[in-house]
């Protein structure tokens, strides 16, 4: 059981993730009017990395240099704003809503991928 559980596990984890991105991006379009509020994010890729354990370059050799390169630990990332408003609000409509409309088909994406592996897996157990 624990091989078709790694089998689907990065498309488990990238649907989790991508859920948790849409809550952060939810709550940047909810809260356009609040003074004060900084946009987040959250870097997927470097998320994705973390999850699936791929990490900082390790030496394998005597010789080999080593490097300072670490991957960042689910941190929220705050967004830049294009246009600054008076009140401190750094969201932007037209941003959030494109980042939100683009993580919901990049989900979408990755349920359908993984809906297939499941349907291979059947397949594959009927004996087809």
């Amino acid at each position: 059981m624990n091989k078709i559980g790694s089998y689907l596990d990065f498309h488990a984890q990238a649907l989790s993730l991508r859920s948790r991105r849409n809550e952060v991006l939810a709550s940047n379009i909810a809260n356009a009017a609040t003074p004060n509020f900084k946009a987040r994010d959250l870097d997927f890729d470097a998320e994705i990395r973390h999850h699936i354990g791929v990490g900082p370059l390790r030496t394998t050799d005597d010789q080999h240099l080593p490097t300072m390169v670490n991957p960042v630990r689910d941190r929220m990332l705050y967004r830049d704003p294009i246009n600054p408003s008076m009140d401190g609000n750094t969201v932007e409509m037209a941003v959030e809503q494109m980042e939100f409309s683009e993580n919901v088909i990049r989900y979408q994406t990755t349920l359908s991928f993984l809906n297939k592996r499941i349907n291979g897996l059947m397949s594959a157990i009927r004996g087809e």
